[in-house]
């Protein structure tokens, strides 16, 4: 009798601890993703507040139905003009990301499969520029903008942009063509292809992943980046997303117009979620690949 008494118990106690488990990791997961999301339901919430629920005291954190507007938004398109900054930002995050997949790509297989002197001298070289903090480069930057007079121009961004992001397309790429057998490569070559086409139809569809990850990252940079795109460009046609949001003011200097602001930010980050969103997978598989061997 009492050694059931004791299996009786060991029993519950395991019970216990499995069903104290189940419900911790659950409720861990929900914090987080609180946490994480709150700042961004927030962000939109106020979008779609009247001036009065923004400002009102104790704060509104749901507002009722005649507290939601949409005025912010077509505020955006019919004062300014939005589109064009989203053009913008668009042209330039593109022209970047292609750049960089397109220089990245042969670099990087060119260092995974060819056999070049110093080639550990130019990865580290690589790597340390990958690590630099872009920021120390503004001031180089603008007296290489100014002697060029590349001011107002948008090359003024996407030559920065590509430069920053080329490394660390390198060195994911060359992580992936290493990653991929040689048989492959002997194969096309037996088979009359030369290097460039066996890039084009048969390594690079296989780094896709890759080339989505790295692209994604490249867009994402180019879409926020804010000190380059403030100085580099005055002209209020030829500004950005995040230069265009930040210089939203009110009808006087005293006024601060955050429901504007806040439909601004809304609507300058919904393109680069719907990016994530649609390649989810290939950004998956390029940061978990490309962690196995580097």
């Amino acid at each position: 009798m009492t050694q059931n008494t004791i299996n009786s118990k060991s029993q519950d106690d395991r019970e216990e601890k499995f069903s104290i488990r189940n419900l911790i990791f659950p409720f861990s997961v929900a914090l987080v993703v609180l946490f994480s999301l709150a700042p961004i339901l927030w962000q939109f919430l106020t979008s779609v507040k009247t001036n009065d629920a923004i400002v009102a005291l104790p704060n509104v954190y749901f507002p009722s139905p005649n507290q939601l507007t949409l005025s912010h938004y077509t505020e955006l398109f019919e004062r300014r003009p939005f589109f064009s900054y989203m053009l913008n930002s668009a042209f330039v995050s593109l022209t970047s990301t292609i750049l960089c997949l397109t220089l990245g790509s042969p670099a990087a297989y060119a260092l995974a499969r060819l056999r070049i002197k110093g080639e550990n001298v130019i990865l580290a070289i690589v790597l340390v520029i990958t690590l630099f903090p872009y920021i120390l480069l503004f001031l180089g930057l603008l007296e290489l903008v100014k002697a060029t007079g590349l001011g107002n121009n948008f090359l003024a961004l996407i030559i920065p942009y590509t430069a920053i992001n080329l490394p660390l397309t390198i060195l994911v790429m060359r992580s992936f063509f290493q990653q991929l057998p040689r048989d492959l490569e002997d194969s096309a070559r037996v088979d009359g292809y030369n290097t460039v086409q066996m890039l084009q139809k048969i390594v690079l569809p296989m780094t896709l992943p890759a080339l989505a990850t790295t692209g994604i990252l490249t867009f994402i940079f180019a879409w926020n980046e804010f000190i380059f795109a403030l100085t580099f460009i005055t002209l209020e046609d030829l500004k950005t997303i995040p230069v265009a949001a930040a210089q939203i003011g009110g009808s006087s200097v005293f006024e601060i117009p955050y429901g504007t602001i806040a439909a601004a930010t809304v609507l300058g980050t919904f393109p680069l979620v719907v990016l994530v969103l649609f390649f989810q997978k290939k950004i998956v598989q390029g940061l978990t690949a490309g962690a196995v061997k580097g």
